[in-house]
């Protein structure tokens, strides 16, 4: 008797541990979880990280991330409204966030990823079916291109990739909730074109770039040539200046020597007289100078004093 109260205690224990380790379960930070009984979901999601408790044996857990998520599609080559081909690869963000609905419509990550291909993918193309080849390729702040060179003949874009990213968000975002995901965003990564108008785009790159350069250095020209002429202007009333003030100086110099020469023939007009022929001697008789004077000239009249 002894020994069967033994073996029951024994057996309680493990049946206590058994259950205690089967019934209790830890929900981690950034997870969510489904309680099932027989598959069917029981009571609510849970998503406050603690410890729960569940019905062991008859009662079983399923985990969720309850964090954001990447979805990264693959390259597809699809035709614009414009019929030109285009290579896109795209991504987008997502979270679960009703883990019970996620649970009945989609189970696993695989599948969820699957469907988000569906949807993304099947949503992409539509949208770049409808629009043309500028609205994938330039963004809707592309007007400060504009502002740049605003000579260019190129239209705007009305929406722009970042805008068709809207609308791509918009209308698969619409579409996820029926499968407990929430799309958070949707992006191109890489936008590149097919090999033969990629060639064709390169072409048209340098013969912008080559006007743009071409209209720059017009107009660099034109700044130069007027600076020149401003400086040239500046320079020549500068002169004009210097030489009206030179010649004020110079004439009012001549005033004064005037005067001074003056003054001084009336001092003594005789030494005034011959002082100035001393100075004709000198501009005239040179080293090697012959003069052949007659008797009365000016220039022979001191000479004659002499003696």
């Amino acid at each position: 008797m002894k020994q069967i109260i033994q073996f029951f205690l024994v057996g309680l224990v493990l049946l206590t541990v058994v259950m205690v380790y089967d019934g209790f379960f830890i929900l981690k930070e950034g997870q969510q979880a489904m309680i099932t009984q027989f598959g069917a979901p029981v009571g609510q999601p849970k998503t406050e990280a603690r410890l729960y408790f569940k019905k062991p044996f008859i009662q079983d857990v399923s985990f969720f991330d309850k964090r954001i998520q990447i979805w990264d599609g693959a390259p597809n080559q699809i035709p614009t409204n414009d019929k030109t081909y285009v290579y896109l690869d795209v991504t987008a963000r997502w979270r679960i966030t009703d883990a019970l609905q996620y649970m009945q419509a989609v189970k696993t990550e695989a599948r969820a990823k699957s469907l988000l291909d569906d949807i993304i993918d099947g949503t992409v193309r539509d949208m770049v079916n409808k629009n043309n080849l500028i609205e994938i390729i330039r963004s809707s702040d592309w007007s400060l291109d504009t502002m740049i060179n605003p000579r260019t003949t190129d239209t705007p874009p009305k929406l722009g990739r970042d805008g068709i990213s809207e609308q791509v968000l918009a209308t698969a975002a619409s579409l996820t909730p029926q499968y407990g995901i929430e799309l958070l965003d949707v992006m191109f990564k890489r936008v590149n074109y097919i090999e033969s108008v990629r060639l064709k785009v390169y072409d048209r790159m340098i013969s912008e770039r080559k006007r743009i350069a071409a209209e720059r250095r017009s107009t660099g020209e034109g700044k130069k040539a007027e600076i020149l002429g401003k400086v040239e202007r500046e320079l020549n009333v500068i002169l004009s200046e210097a030489n009206r003030e030179a010649s004020e100086i110079k004439g009012k110099a001549d005033a004064s020597a005037t005067k001074i020469y003056g003054e001084a023939y009336g001092r003594d007009p005789e030494f005034y007289s011959f002082y100035k022929t001393l100075e004709s001697y000198k501009k005239v008789v040179g080293e090697n100078t012959s003069l052949i004077l007659s008797s009365d000239s000016e220039l022979f009249h001191y000479l004659q004093k002499i003696d």
